[in-house]
This record gives structure tokens, C-alpha cells and sequence, in this order.
């Protein structure tokens, strides 16, 4: 049941986001961030004008980490790739699906960003904001809930972007889903966060979280150190739990991968971790991937994400013996589902592939519903769910739209008398308020509120060279 629509505007927004805590990943230490909001209106066909709504943390040295970028020039290219976006969607003027649209954009969005030095990680958060965006109004201009509109496919996703699939193969995945009742949060642990006394295995830290996410930064030894200290607290917990790792790109090649990967297998220190381990994420550089097959390293499950920059990254990463790889609605949710979509039918011959939820940049409001619905919509039973961890609820939303958010989703949020909080009951999330009509979403933010998105630079290769 794919309906036709036509793009009539967009427009960009930001909010500030100040972090309660810092959080550290890698060689990067985040106190602060901005999110982008997208309004959309579109045209459906034979049934009139509808609006839409997205939103995203920008986040800064994640999508780029080049080392001569400063954290600010990181998130200019996110602000380009939405402008650049913004462009494209609104030169097409004409009536076509919802899918149609963004796969007759993303290719002319990758070039334009790399014009302007702009990787193809970053490339694709303009159009990953504005395809939610676009989503949500068609969805809402139909008065269909998003696991319903998805299941009959109604954004008219097919396999011309994964020419390794079939359109029935898409479609039938589609129609077989059925949205998770409860998504379990993944604690995620930064480099800098406490591990001891009120760390890793405090409720009042952890949220009674069974599944956690422990960041890695690239020294075996120091981090086979760290998780001996954590696994040592992770043992404390009166519940079972299971564990992932993430390295965010900072192991250098796969000799040093290979230490890590000993000492986990050897070391009885690092037992609390090693048999509670589900797998590893993206542990070298997304630029020497491709060129470093794991071999035997493949004997633990390993997923790619920051390497996850186009739609033929999934079937790479198979070939190099990584097992799975991360959906993240700010990468683009027609992604996700298209390898949801691989991970689903190439376990059928007997080998186990999967699709995981990993994303901090999810705030509350629009950004956590929209990508929870989309992990309940293609499986994800656990996910990296605690960006609210890092900032003080709803942050500098204004009062009345977070009220707004907690009276249209109270299975969602809670008001601890001062701030309005995510709800997390016994380590999961309710997906139940998410099924009402447009994407995941009743509530749309206060535009008036919000900021113009900051007008970002235009640079050229040629004066990134000068």
C-alpha cells in the first residue's frame, strides 16, 4: 500500500543541548551538543497537505573524527548535509513514494557533501532527518500508526539501493513484523564514568539495566585493565546481565584487536565480561576496515558502525567475518530496515547475523520515539538507550512541550517533580503510546521555540586544500 507524496517545504531547526555529565568516547569528551529539528510538508497524493517532524542530536567528532576537524567543524557538516538535503528533496517537485524520493536523492547528496569535504557518514544525516520527517507526515496525513503503515509498506521501500535482494524479499520482511511490546535499555558506560561505589552496578545509575555497553579505547591492556574492574562490579548484580564492547574506531589494526581478543579468551579476570559478552562493535578505523578481514578474530561476534556509510557496507562486512551492524535512525532508517531485511534472510542458511541498537544521539521527545519504533519495528530487543543519562531530561526544552510529550506518551515519561524524565520500567522501554498515528509521535515540538538552523560554511575542496 505505497502512497505517493510531493515535498512542498522543509525547514531546519536547532536547540542547544547542555550535558548534565560529560560523556567520553574515544579521543572525544562531549559536554554540550545541539539537536536538529526537521519540519516537513508534504503533499499526499488525492489526500492533501500533511506535516511532519524529526529530530537529532548533531553529534560532534562521531560522523567525522579526522584529527585536523575541530568538534565545532564536525557538526558544520552536519548542518551542510541538512541544508544540502534540503535542496535536493525540494528540486524534486513531482509525485513519488516516500522511499522513491530519498533513493533518487542520496546518491547527488553524497556527491554534493563530497565537494565539500563532507564524508559519506555525514552525507547521509540530511537526508536520514528529513526521510523521518517526510515519514511522519505521510503517515499522519493517512491516520496510520508507523508499525502498521510499515508492515503494508507504505513508504514503497524496494531493492534498487541493495541490488542483493529482491523487492518481495523487503516487502515480505515488512509484512512480517510485529512491534516489540518492551525494548530493553542498553547502559552505555563512557571511558570517563564512574565504575566503583555509585558507578556501573548502582540502580540509580544504571536503571536497573540488564544489558550494558562498555566503551573501549584501543590500548589492550588498559582496556583489558578497565573491564576486569567493571566485570568485578557487573558480578554484584542480583540479575543476570549480558555486555557489549565498543571501541568507536580506536584500534589501530587487527594485531592489536588480536591482544584484546586474547586476553578476553585467556584472562580469568576478565571471565565477568568474556562469557557475558554478545559482541564487539566497529573496533578499528571505518578507512582500514575494508581492508582487514578478521579471520579468526571472527570467532567472537563483531559489528560495524561508524563503517555503515552506504547501503552496500552490510554485505562488505559479511565478507570480512563481522556478524551484524548497528541501526541508528540518524544514519537512515530505510537503511536499517533493508539490513534488518539481509540480516533476516541470510540467517535462514544456518549462520547467525543480526541488526543491533546503538545510538546515544536520541533525545527525549521525537529523537527516542522515532528511533525505539524503528528498533521495535525490525526486532532490536536491547538498545544503547541512555543519552538521557548524559543530559537533564528533556534539557532546555521549554516546560509546556515536554509536559506535552509526557500527557501524549505516559508510558514514556515520568515528572520526578523537577524535571521530566525517560520512564524505564525494570530496564525496558514501552513501545505502547508509539502506535499512535504519524511516526511514532503525537506531539510535535513548540517551532516557535526552537531556532533557525545556524546558517552552516560552504567549503570547497579546493579551499580545504589552501
Amino acid at each position: 500500500m505505497s502512497l505517493r507524496i510531493a515535498v512542498r517545504d522543509i525547514s531546519l531547526f536547532e536547540r542547544p543541548v547542555p550535558f548534565a555529565k560529560p560523556f567520553r568516547f574515544g579521543s572525544v569528551v562531549i559536554n554540550a551538543s545541539a539537536q536538529a529539528f526537521v519540519r516537513a510538508e508534504i503533499e499526499v497524493e488525492g489526500k492533501g497537505i500533511s506535516v511532519g517532524a524529526s529530530a537529532e542530536l548533531m553529534a560532534s567528532k562521531w560522523f567525522d573524527k579526522r584529527a585536523h576537524l575541530t568538534p565545532l567543524q564536525t557538526v558544520e557538516e552536519l548542518r551542510r548535509s541538512l541544508a544540502i538535503a534540503r535542496d535536493l528533496y525540494l528540486t524534486r517537485s513531482g509525485f513519488d513514494t516516500a522511499f522513491g524520493l530519498h533513493a533518487a536523492v542520496i546518491a547527488a547528496q553524497v556527491e554534493a557533501c563530497a565537494k565539500e569535504d563532507i564524508p559519506p557518514l555525514a552525507a547521509a544525516f540530511g537526508p536520514a532527518e528529513i526521510d523521518k520527517a517526510i515519514l511522519d507526515a505521510l503517515l499522519r496525513g493517512v491516520g496510520a500508526n508507523f508499525f502498521d503503515g510499515m508492515a503494508q509498506n507504505i513508504a514503497g521501500l524496494d531493492a534498487r539501493l541493495s541490488p542483493d535482494l529482491r523487492d518481495d524479499d523487503i516487502a515480505q520482511f515488512l509484512s512480517g513484523r510485529r512491534r516489540l511490546e518492551r525494548v530493553a535499555i542498553r547502559h552505555t558506560v563512557g571511558l570517563d564514568d564512574q565504575v566503583e561505589g555509585e558507578g556501573v552496578a548502582d540502580t540509580k545509575e544504571n536503571s536497573g539495566a540488564r544489558y550494558f555497553k562498555l566503551k573501549l579505547n584501543g590500548d589492550p591492556q588498559a582496556d583489558a585493565a578497565r573491564l576486569t574492574r567493571i566485570g568485578n562490579e557487573l558480578a554484584t548484580l542480583p540479575h543476570d546481565y549480558s555486555v557489549t564492547l565498543d571501541a568507536n574506531e580506536q584500534y589501530a589494526d587487527l594485531a592489536a584487536l588480536g591482544a584484546l581478543i586474547e586476553r578476553l579468551d585467556r584472562d580469568g579476570g576478565l571471565k565477568p565480561i568474556a562469557e557475558k559478552l554478545l559482541y564487539i562493535e566497529q573496533p578499528m578505523p571505518r578507512d582500514i576496515f575494508r581492508q582487514s578481514p578478521l579471520g579468526a578474530l571472527a570467532r567472537r561476534d563483531f559489528i560495524i558502525d561508524e563503517a555503515d556509510d552506504s547501503y552496500d557496507a552490510f554485505p562488505a562486512a559479511r565478507a570480512l567475518g563481522y556478524r551484524g551492524i548497528s541501526s541508528k535512525s540518524c544514519k537512515g532508517i530505510y537503511k536499517s530496515i533493508v539490513n534488518a531485511t539481509r540480516a533476516a534472510k541470510w540467517s535462514e542458511a544456518g549462520e547467525k547475523f543480526f541488526i543491533s541498537g546503538e545510538d546515544l544521539t536520541c533525545q527525549a521527545g521525537l529523537g527516542v520515539q522515532q528511533d525505539l519504533a524503528l528498533g521495535a519495528l525490525i526486532g532490536v530487543t536491547h538498545a544503547e538507550r541512555n543519552g538521557h543519562h548524559y543530559v537533564d531530561g528533556f534539557g532546555d526544552t521549554p516546560a509546556a512541550e515536554a509536559k506535552a510529550f509526557l500527557s501524549a506518551h505516559p508510558d514514556l515519561y515520568f515528572d520526578d517533580g523537577n524535571k521530566i524524565r525517560l520512564s524505564i520500567h525494570n530496564g525496558d522501554l514501552s513501545t505502547g503510546s508509539l502506535t499512535t498515528p504519524g511516526f511514532a509521535t503525537s506531539v510535535h515540538p513548540d517551532w516557535s521555540a526552537l531556532s533557525p538552523l545556524a546558517r552552516p560554511t560552504t567549503k570547497t575542496l579546493q579551499e580545504q586544500v589552501l
